[in-house]
């Protein structure tokens, strides 16, 4: 079998980093640009929403923590909207320290204290929910999402960010979407850089309301999707 967590560290497009998997020949965010990708995606299309909507605590899930910046950018804005979240993220393949130094988020993220809460997120440990601030609560499982244990009815917002269908297969079914949607509660939404049709069909026959989206700096669609 090859092997996924070797990786090298990639600058895109806007100057932000990400890692490139040569055994998959996938990188882990758009070569367009990182930063630009999960900002448009996953704090527009899915948590900006759902801090109108909500009126309380937020429950999010990660499918995919990697090198950690849809956290970071969701802790971030935790602090400025001054609201409690409680972020689940499942991770099959977690990142060395070295590695997670050799992203240089530096370069891009100016903030002393967010730079410091990145590395505190990397390090914290595993299976054990720990507070990174009084507004973010962090649990990173270390298991497939398959074999995970996920609450039902739980969470508002789930950020889909696996690799993609054609390197990940076994992550794009029917029953992967069925059991997130078990742990979606009524009104919560799905947001994922992915717009294949087969991805959206397999959304919908798991009971999923979908609609395409805008999608980032190139890329022409993105999906989200709602539990009824």
């Amino acid at each position: 079998m090859s092997d996924v967590t070797k990786v090298e560290v990639r600058q895109t497009g806007d100057g932000s980093s990400t890692l490139y998997v040569p055994a998959l020949d996938e990188h882990y965010h758009s070569t367009h640009g990182a930063l630009q990708e999960s900002v448009h995606v996953f704090i527009r299309a899915g948590l900006e929403p759902v801090l109108l909507t909500a009126d309380r605590l937020q429950h999010i899930l990660e499918v995919g923590l990697g090198t950690g910046l849809n956290a970071l950018l969701t802790l971030q804005r935790s602090l400025t909207a001054r609201v409690r979240i409680h972020y689940d993220a499942v991770e099959t393949f977690p990142l060395p320290p070295d590695i997670v130094e050799a992203l240089g988020i530096e370069r891009y993220v100016l903030n002393p204290e967010l730079l410091d809460l990145h590395r505190q997120l990397h390090a914290a440990p595993w299976n054990t929910p720990i507070d990174l601030t009084p507004h973010f609560e962090l649990r990173k499982l270390h298991v497939a999402l398959q074999q995970a244990h996920l609450p039902a009815n739980h969470y508002q917002l789930v950020y889909f960010d696996a690799f993609a269908p054609e390197k990940q297969p076994d992550m794009w079914t029917q029953a992967v979407f069925e059991q997130l949607f078990a742990a979606t509660m009524r009104g919560g939404i799905l947001v994922s850089y992915c717009a294949k049709g087969a991805f959206k069909r397999s959304l919908k026959a798991a009971g999923w309301q979908v609609e395409a989206l805008p999608g980032p700096p190139g890329k022409r669609e993105m999906t989200r999707a709602r539990k009824p």
